[in-house]
């Protein structure tokens, strides 16, 4: 009886940190960490950066398009919170499409969450408009019929909206694009 307690308690011992690592796996990750996370990534070269606090950011909820001489969403919330921007250039022969769907795979997953809209290629509007008055980098402008939006509500402790662009110029010029606004109460 002591070989087979023995073993026993060698077995607990031994399997104990990947049951824990198994643990910290399937416990949510906050949406900021994911983002770092991203910035570590292989074939992620980041290229922009920014941190700022906003007032009635305006994040559409549609394709965006020409109205009476303007250019609007087809629809679009405002949020007040602290807003994450990342832009990152894909590199080594991997498409911001992949990259994006890689990134967005743990956040779709997750307790919590809504997709909000969501628009691939044409549907989503104009990219030169994308990439100059929503995003404010130019180097996001690539084909119309390469480009992807999606718009997330993600909740933890906190509320969210993620929102991620993934635009394609050439096979060489592939960018990634996300928005995090943490919003206040």
């Amino acid at each position: 009886m002591r070989i087979s307690s023995h073993i026993l308690v060698v077995a607990i011992v031994s399997i104990a940190p990947l049951l824990a690592s198994m643990a910290h796996a399937a416990a949510p990750t906050a949406p900021e960490t994911l983002l770092k996370q991203m910035s570590g990534y292989p074939h992620a070269k980041q290229i922009a950066f920014s941190e700022e606090q906003v007032v009635d950011h305006e994040v559409g909820l549609g394709a965006i398009r020409k109205v009476g001489g303007g250019w609007r969403f087809k629809d679009s919330e405002r949020l007040t919170g602290t807003l994450l921007s990342y832009t990152w250039q894909i590199v080594g022969g991997f498409t911001s499409a992949a990259a994006m769907d890689e990134l967005l795979d743990s956040v779709v997953n997750a307790e919590n969450t809504m997709v909000l809209f969501e628009c691939e290629g044409r549907a989503c509007g104009k990219g030169v408009q994308w990439a100059n008055r929503v995003f404010g980098e130019r180097v996001l402008y690539g084909r119309e019929d390469l480009q992807q939006y999606r718009v997330y509500a993600l909740r933890d402790e906190n509320a969210y909206r993620l929102v991620a662009y993934s635009a394609a110029r050439t096979a060489d010029r592939q960018y990634l694009h996300i928005d995090l606004i943490r919003i206040d109460d």
